[in-house]
């Protein structure tokens, strides 16, 4: 009988006041992915181990973690793709919390800060009309409908917001998910808040501190773009400053 092959894996541990990566010999096995190496450890090896997930089935974005230095889904990341890749090779896997977001404790990360900066870019529906208006038109091929549809599968995952750069440096910039909503609803013909909107996506952490380094667009799951989303809201800015009209 073969000896079972072994998967070196580290992890962290630790809370916002610190911790440390910690090693587990984690077995192989087919068409594993990284969820399953974390439930392995947590089930068999360390019952303390905190970490978050829900449908197992690429659909909630919950189980999201730092793999080998990369933003990803682990229920969607399978280890015989991505354990070759860290520094020295070796076939080794380090899991982490998700970068840019404060840590509670081992895996798991607060999103509280990346909701808020849905909310502080005006990341909210504002009907321009009451229930007892008549059902608005929308004209599904309408170019703006084309580029609100282009960003409307975004599922709050913040894996864009773990891979932005600039978020790294700029605490107050609102980041690539909350800025990608915005967008969606600039090109929503229903929606009435645009001139707040407008004001929010153009303030001091808003969409003229992107770099367009394209790290969003690359990392996300939902294969959406968020470079492009605020490329069209940089526009959109320069056009109300300068009173133009859509």
């Amino acid at each position: 009988m073969l000896e079972q092959s072994i998967l070196a894996t580290s992890v962290w541990r630790g809370d916002a006041e610190g911790g440390e990566f910690q090693r587990f010999e984690v077995p192989r096995r087919d068409s594993q992915t990284v969820l399953d190496v974390v439930t392995h450890i947590q089930q068999e090896l360390d019952p303390s181990l905190a970490y978050r997930f829900a449908c197992r089935v690429g659909m909630c974005g919950s189980c999201a973690m730092m793999v080998n230095g990369v933003p990803r889904w682990t229920c969607r990341t399978h280890v015989s793709k991505v354990s070759g890749n860290v520094s020295g090779g070796g076939g080794e896997l380090q899991i982490a919390p998700l970068r840019n977001l404060p840590v509670i404790r081992d895996l798991v990360v607060d999103m509280a800060p990346f909701f808020d900066k849905w909310t502080a870019a005006e990341g909210v529906f504002r009907p321009s009309e009451t229930r007892a208006a008549p059902m608005a038109k929308v004209q599904p091929g309408s170019p703006a409908r084309a580029a609100a549809n282009a960003g409307i599968e975004c599922i709050n995952c913040a894996v864009c917001y773990a891979a932005c750069d600039v978020v790294a440096g700029n605490t107050d910039y609102l980041g690539p998910a909350a800025l990608n909503r915005a967008w969606t609803l600039v090109n929503d013909a229903r929606d009435g808040g645009q001139a707040e909107r407008i004001d929010a996506v153009s303030s001091e952490g808003g969409c003229h501190n992107c770099h367009s380094m394209g790290s969003c667009a690359q990392f996300c799951p939902n294969a959406l773009n968020p470079t492009a989303a605020i490329a069209g809201l940089k526009r959109e800015t320069v056009k109300a400053k300068l009173g133009w009209r859509r």
